[in-house]
């Protein structure tokens, strides 16, 4: 825990936020994926914490940082001569927007890019464990004008526009089921909220009222009728 926080986050994939602090659960993600260490839970965290190294550190109730720190995190001093291409794994219900519409990232965040295939797939294999890869032609976005960051061996950005992003085409399919979900949202009505349901008014009305119901008083008219039937015969 010490190397990961205090030393090299970046080598497990992970960006401490400008205080140092690295959520629990993004940290059990990445010593997961260390060989051997699977087994690794939220328990052990509480057991050296409540040790003697837990002067080490500090935490609260999602998070937790080393008090020393080996590592810098520059957000203010944007890079200049950026590799010509990074790499980052979206999630891939994700890739034709991305593809349409560009990457960005939420308010409290960055989006991790990496010289290095495997530890883009890595990242990214976090939220979705078929991700598609796509390549970012950094250099170019950083001459236009995109901030790009250091982050050890990691590259940190808010967005990337669509004419700086490569990556394989987006299927028909997935399209057309886009496209579907668009129409559909399109075509509610301005007034359904989230929620609700259209009530049907054939099935709200009381049974007599339905169509194809018998009326009401029906029994009584056919007691009527069997009686006038008997004294006939």
């Amino acid at each position: 825990m010490v190397y990961i926080l205090g030393y090299r986050p970046d080598e497990f994939g992970l960006v401490p936020d400008p205080d140092g602090y690295i959520p629990y659960k993004e940290l059990l993600q990445a010593i997961h994926e260390e060989p051997g260490w699977g087994y690794v839970r939220q328990g052990h965290f509480n057991e050296i914490l409540m040790g003697n190294d837990r002067v080490l550190f500090q935490w609260d109730e999602k998070r937790i940082r080393t008090l020393k720190r080996d590592w810098q995190l520059d957000l203010e001093t944007p890079l200049d001569n950026l590799p010509k291409t990074l790499f980052i794994a979206v999630r891939r219900r994700a890739h034709p927007h991305v593809m349409e519409k560009g990457l960005k990232s939420s308010p409290d965040k960055y989006l991790p890019l990496s010289q290095d295939k495997e530890m883009a797939l890595r990242i990214g294999r976090r939220r979705d464990q078929n991700p598609v890869m796509l390549e970012v032609m950094a250099h170019q976005a950083e001459q236009v004008g995109i901030p790009f960051y250091a982050a050890g061996d990691l590259f940190l950005t808010r967005e990337i526009p669509t004419d700086f992003i490569s990556g394989p085409p987006v299927s028909r399919d997935s399209t057309q089921a886009r496209e579907a979900r668009t129409k559909t949202i399109e075509e509610r009505p301005r007034d359904f909220t989230p929620g609700s349901f259209f009530l049907e008014v054939d099935r709200a009305a009381p049974r007599s009222q339905r169509k194809g119901k018998k009326p009401k008083g029906w029994k009584e008219n056919t007691r009527k009728h069997r009686k006038k039937w008997d004294r006939k015969k």
